[in-house]
């Protein structure tokens, strides 16, 4: 007959109080990248459907306001972006894939905005929150450049701070697929991007 000690009997009964491991509450380390694409609705496509992407946050960053909204934003003095702030696990995907979605998803060469929408804060840039993706994105630029064979006129910018921008912007191409793909057809960003990119 097999036999206990207290100390050992005290262990089981500790043991079998404590709750099963949850998976879902284990720790993800998760990191940020905050890119400028234009139109914020339409950058959150591409991104959502990357597997190791957490969440997708349309807002505004790189202005000298202290605080960000569409209205002010939309008028082109503020020196916001429309931007997108990505939250992922690096365990999944890394920086350098999302800068390779980030290109793929723009017009480089245009300064003055993107696709249809022109202005201040519809420039393309990258926000680079850390040194390590400042190598990373200037490293990446230059590529985009050797590839297309000419100047690539989207910035690398220092981090900056990001304000979410209102709930009716959030995920807009789900809550409003008619609007947002004829809003999409008509500003002409899958052709030009098919232009730019092709086959490359």
């Amino acid at each position: 007959m097999r036999t206990f000690t207290t100390a050992a009997l005290f262990a089981l009964w500790i043991s079998a109080s404590l709750p099963a491991a949850d998976k879902d509450t284990e720790m993800v380390n998760t990191e940020t990248a905050l890119f400028a694409g234009g139109c914020f609705w339409c950058m959150e496509p591409a991104f959502d459907k990357i597997d190791g992407v957490l969440s997708t946050v349309s807002g505004y960053a790189g202005g000298s306001a202290e605080d960000a909204t569409y209205q002010r934003v939309t008028t082109g003095r503020t020196g916001h972006y429309e931007a997108l702030q990505i939250e992922y696990d690096p365990a999944k995907v890394d920086y350098g894939a999302l800068l390779e979605v980030f290109w793929r998803n723009i017009d480089p060469f245009d300064p003055s905005g993107q696709f249809c929408d022109k202005g201040p804060q519809y420039r393309a840039a990258v926000f680079a929150l850390t040194d390590e993706q400042l190598g990373q994105a200037q490293k990446s630029k230059a590529k985009v450049e050797s590839l297309l064979g000419t100047a690539v006129r989207t910035e690398i910018l220092p981090s900056a701070t990001f304000y979410e921008a209102e709930d009716y912007h959030q995920d807009y191409y789900r809550k409003n697929p008619v609007r947002y793909n004829y809003y999409r057809w008509n500003c002409g960003r899958d052709r030009r991007l098919q232009a730019v990119w092709g086959s490359k």
